[in-house]
């Protein structure tokens, strides 16, 4: 196997009884957890079932959680909840790449205007609009990264405009 390639833990590579084998249980257990819809393997076209990697790290985690005397239908639950949760963080993941690549495929290119209207314009990075005093250009001083840079600001402004109101 080439270096750097990881086994997909979702890809269905096991059948029944190699799952069953490397989670400790019986192939009729896993037949049951099946039918409860507690662990659901993938099917191939003939039917068989097909376990993945996660599927038998689910089976182990079945295996303790019933050990420890908590119910299938909480089992279930929980497991519904795990897939949920990283269902989510590849999610955030996702969203998190896609607006990196979207700031480093357009550093600084924008920059609003408002009109005399309250309008909002998007002007592209080195537009030079007409000098007019109905016509402001508003660009970030530095990146919107942490919320404690944003409350020092908001703080900074708030200290400065009551020094300002008290000294009129």
């Amino acid at each position: 196997m080439p270096e750097g390639r990881e086994i997909d833990a979702d890809a269905p590579i096991f059948a029944i009884a190699v799952a069953a084998e490397l989670s400790g249980m019986h192939p009729q257990t896993l037949r049951q957890y099946d039918r409860l819809g507690l662990v659901v393997p993938a099917r191939t076209q003939g039917g068989s079932r097909r376990y993945s990697l996660r599927h038998v790290e689910q089976l182990r985690e079945v295996a303790r959680m019933s050990g420890e005397g908590i119910g299938l239908p909480a089992i279930a639950r929980i497991l519904d909840l795990e897939d949920r949760v990283r269902e989510l963080h590849l999610r955030v993941r996702d969203l998190e790449e896609r607006m990196r690549s979207e700031l480093d495929r357009r550093p600084g290119a924008r920059v609003f205007a408002a009109g005399a209207t309250g309008a909002v314009v998007t002007l592209r990075h080195g537009t030079r609009t007409r000098r007019a005093t109905e016509l402001v250009v508003w660009r970030p001083r530095r990146p919107l990264d942490s919320g404690a840079e944003q409350a020092e600001e908001a703080g900074d402004s708030d200290t400065g405009s009551e020094g300002a109101s008290a000294g009129a």
